[in-house]
């Protein structure tokens, strides 16, 4: 990175995620196919206790890194075939995880959480699916992790459909014999 331009360094910022960025960014620009980073050591984002200190400090931490990257890859004509997707395993419940205390933190929820694309064939500047309006429920479009890995694989260029083999008198395959390409999301 050091070989860098000082105000592209400045641009992704002198921090342990601004630096896996523009890594990241490099090794796509060399021909790397697949690149996955990690925020944080451990699961900082994990968070039954202390939700809002935590996600605060950690969406600053990635704020700037994540915005120069995708920034920097459109700059360089790469941010239409790079895929970028953001995300993790679940979301939060939009209530308080018992027993309340100082340290309040919110419990894994699994039926409304956020993943966001960009690049890649991704429509920009799209929104899919609503929760209700406590959070709580899917209450529109909703994607199911099957239709999400579908999605990705479609952009990617597979058709999962044809993933599929028979293992123990069963069809298995990457989304599990389900799923459907969400094809709002495709530009």
């Amino acid at each position: 990175a050091s070989r860098e331009p000082q105000h592209v360094r400045d641009l992704y910022g002198d921090t342990t995620q601004g630096r896996q960025m523009l890594i990241a960014r490099r090794l796509v620009e060399r021909g790397v196919r697949y690149v996955q980073l990690y925020h944080g050591a451990g699961q900082p984002w994990d968070s039954h206790s202390k939700l809002e200190d935590s996600h605060r400090r950690l969406a600053k931490e990635s704020d700037q890194a994540v915005a120069a990257l995708l920034t920097d890859l459109k700059q360089r004509d790469m941010l239409k075939d790079t895929l970028v997707i953001w995300g993790g395993e679940m979301g939060r419940t939009p209530t308080v995880q018992l027993p309340a205390t100082a340290t309040m933190g919110r419990d894994h929820h699994h039926d409304g959480f956020t993943v966001w694309l960009a690049g890649g064939g991704t429509k920009g500047g799209y929104a899919h699916g609503t929760t209700d309006e406590l959070g709580l429920h899917v209450a529109e479009n909703p994607v199911h992790v099957h239709d999400l890995h579908a999605t990705i694989l479609h952009m990617l260029g597979f058709d999962h459909e044809r993933l599929t083999f028979r293992y123990a008198g069963r069809d298995f395959r990457l989304t599990d014999v389900s799923g459907r390409v969400v094809k709002e999301l495709l530009a």
